[in-house]
């Protein structure tokens, strides 16, 4: 089991609403500073904000693209933009429909492109709830094949989030040198803990807070 000490280290602290504000962003990225969360993941618009407030004092900004539908031909062209203003990782949504179709190739030629714009460390989301189990194990290989930092589970808005079973399917497929992610409905303790030992590690979460701060609560 992961000592606690290890945990603040593996959270991305979610700040994705569409209706965030720039008072949210900052309250979030001095969150992040204040419990040593591994980074702050915001939408594109607030990513130069993002990098400004934290000045390079610790963690790293993270964006997205294609969010949340995975369906837009932008995605390389968000990626790129979101490195040039300081993410130091993007989290891209897959086309899903094309891994839907069959059509790995697309799929290849889609990531790649990511990666290659992006220039950082690009994470895969899968949207695990829209897939069966054949597809999220393709989509991991397909993600590994390009090279990508790791694998996600989730977006957090496709009607569905991280599951202990997804996040030890994809652990099984990637191996032990890809990274995975365990984003969605992650608001507990024991929920974050249930997905380390599932093979996550890194945990996205808009709830670290809440969920630290129970986590050091004495017991009785």
């Amino acid at each position: 089991m992961t000592a606690f000490g290890d945990i603040p280290g593996r959270i991305d602290h979610a700040v994705l609403r569409p209706e965030a504000t720039l008072d949210d962003v900052r309250r979030s990225c001095e969150e992040a500073l204040k419990y040593g969360f591994r980074s702050v993941c915001v939408n594109p618009c607030r990513v130069a904000q993002a990098y400004s407030i934290l000045g390079g004092r610790g963690p790293l900004v993270c964006s997205v693209a294609g969010f949340p539908l995975g369906s837009g031909p932008a995605t390389p062209g968000e990626a790129g933009a979101a490195a040039a203003q300081g993410a130091g990782e993007v989290d891209a949504v897959l086309p899903i429909g094309l891994l839907k179709d069959g059509d790995a190739a697309g799929v290849l030629g889609l990531l790649r492109e990511v990666i290659s714009a992006a220039g950082v460390p690009v994470k895969v989301i899968l949207e695990t709830c829209l897939l069966t189990r054949e597809e999220k194990v393709l989509a991991c290989r397909l993600a590994v094949e390009v090279g990508a930092f790791c694998v996600k589970t989730s977006t957090g808005f496709g009607g569905g989030g991280a599951t202990v079973e997804d996040v030890a399917l994809m652990r099984r497929t990637v191996g032990p040198e890809v990274h995975v992610k365990a984003s969605g409905g992650i608001r507990t303790p024991e929920a974050l803990r249930a997905m380390l030992d599932a093979g996550a590690s890194i945990i996205g979460t808009g709830s670290g807070v809440d969920i630290l701060e129970k986590m050091r609560r004495p017991v009785g």
